[in-house]
C-alpha cells in the first residue's frame, strides 16, 4: 500500500523546523539507504521495507514474503529497482535478500549457517562487490564478500575477537567502505570498542583501540563513517544510558590507525549512527535521545533535535533521511 511518510524537515545551517505526520507503519526502522533526492529505501522489524520514488511525498510499505519474523536491520539500494536487505538475528534468522524489480519479487541469497552467528551490517563498494559483517563465531568475526552482486557469498578469514567482543546491529553502520576495497568495522562489548581496517577488500586486517567507553556489554562503537580515506568519526556509548555523553565519540585523521577523543562538546548521549554530509562539510550523529551536528571535523558538537532515531543516510547533494522507532522517518534537507 502507499502511505504518507512521517516527515521531519530540518535545515542544518539554519533554525530547525519540524513537520511530523503519521507514517502508517509501526515497524521499528533501523535501515535506510538514500540513492538520490527522490529514491530512498528503509527497513525494519516484521520483515518490513519501505520505498519512495518521489522524495518522500509517498511511501510504499510492504513485507517480504516468508520473512514476517525477520528483523531487517540493514538495507542497501543501488537504484530504484536493485536493493539488498540484511536480516539480523541468531542463526538462520540472519539472511541476505535481493530484489531487481523494485520489490515485486525477492530472492533469498544467503542464510547464515552458524547457529551462534549473527549478522551486523552490509555494505557495497559497487554493484558487484560487497561485504557483510557478523558477530564472532569460534573466536573470529565473520566476514562474507561477494564479487558477483550477491550470487555467491564467500567467507573470508576474519580477524580474531576478544572474549566479549562483537558488533552492534543498530544502524547498519558499524561497517564502512570506500574506494575499491577499503573497509572498516567497529566493535563493542566489555574491554572492546576497537576499529578494524582492511585495504584489500577484507582479506587482511589491522586493528586499533579507541577511547570510546567499553566498560559493559552494552557499550562500545555503534557506528563509524569517513569523509575521505584519512578522516573518520566513530560514535557509540552505552545504549542502556541514552543521555550519558561520556566517551561517546572518537575521531581519526590517519585512516583509522589511531583514534582520539575530541576535546570539545560531545554529542548529547549514546549515538547509534553517524554520517558525513559532503554538500555542507558537516557531520551528523543521531540516537534515541537526539541528534547533533559538527562542522569542525568532529571536534565539537551541537544538538539540533531531541527526537529518537536509529540510522541515517545522505546523498552527495545533501539530502538525508533518518529512521527510528514506530515507523519514524525524517528528512534532512540541504535547503
Amino acid at each position: 500500500m502507499r502511505i504518507l511518510a512521517s516527515l521531519i524537515l530540518v535545515t542544518i545551517a539554519q533554525a530547525q523546523t519540524w513537520t511530523v505526520h503519521p507514517s502508517g507503519t509501526t515497524a521499528s526502522l533501523r535501515g535506510v539507504s538514500a540513492v538520490d533526492a527522490k529514491i530512498v529505501w528503509a527497513s525494519g522489524t516484521g520483515g518490513t521495507y519501505l520505498a519512495t520514488t518521489d522524495g518522500g511525498v509517498n511511501w510504499r510499505a510492504a513485507v517480504v514474503p516468508g520473512a514476517e519474523q525477520l528483523d531487517f536491520r540493514g538495507v542497501h539500494a543501488m537504484d530504484q529497482r536493485t536493493v539488498y536487505l540484511l536480516a539480523s538475528g541468531e542463526g538462520d534468522k540472519s539472511r541476505i535478500y535481493k530484489t531487481t524489480d523494485g520489490g515485486s519479487h525477492w530472492t533469498s541469497q544467503f542464510t547464515n549457517p552458524d547457529r551462534k552467528g549473527f549478522f551486523d551490517a552490509l555494505a557495497f563498494w559497487n554493484p558487484k562487490h560487497g561485504v557483510v559483517l557478523g558477530d564472532p563465531v569460534d573466536g573470529r568475526f565473520v566476514i562474507l564478500t561477494t564479487v558477483d552482486g550477491g550470487e555467491h557469498w564467500v567467507r573470508q578469514r576474519a580477524p580474531e575477537a576478544l572474549p566479549n567482543e562483537g558488533g552492534f546491529a543498530a544502524s547498519n553502520s558499524c561497517l564502512s567502505v570506500m574506494g575499491d576495497g577499503e573497509v572498516w568495522f567497529a566493535s563493542g562489548g566489555t574491554g572492546a570498542a576497537r576499529v578494524f581496517h582492511s585495504n584489500d577488500g577484507g582479506l587482511t586486517w589491522t586493528v586499533a583501540p579507541t577511547p570510546i567507553r567499553n566498560d559493559a556489554a552494552s557499550t562500545g562503537i555503534f557506528s563509524l563513517a569517513f569523509s575521505d580515506a584519512k578522516h573518520g568519526v566513530a560514535v557509540g556509548g552505552d545504549y542502556t544510558k541514552p543521555t550519558d555523553a561520556s566517551h561517546d565519540v572518537a575521531i581519526t585523521s590517519d585512516g583509522g590507525r589511531t583514534w582520539t577523543e575530541p576535546s570539545g562538546q560531545h554529542p548529547g548521549g549514546y549515538r547509534s549512527a553517524v554520517a558525513f554530509l559532503a554538500e555542507r562539510g558537516v557531520w551528523i550523529v543521531t540516537g534515541p535521545s537526539g541528534s547533533d551536528v559538527s562542522n569542525d571535523k568532529g571536534n565539537s558538537w551541537k544538538p539540533f533535535d531531541a527526537g529518537a532515531y536509529n540510522a541515517v543516510s545522505f546523498t552527495p547533494d545533501g539530502f538525508g533521511w533518518a529512521v527510528g522507532p514506530k515507523g519514524r522517518l525524517a528528512l534532512l534537507s540541504p535547503r
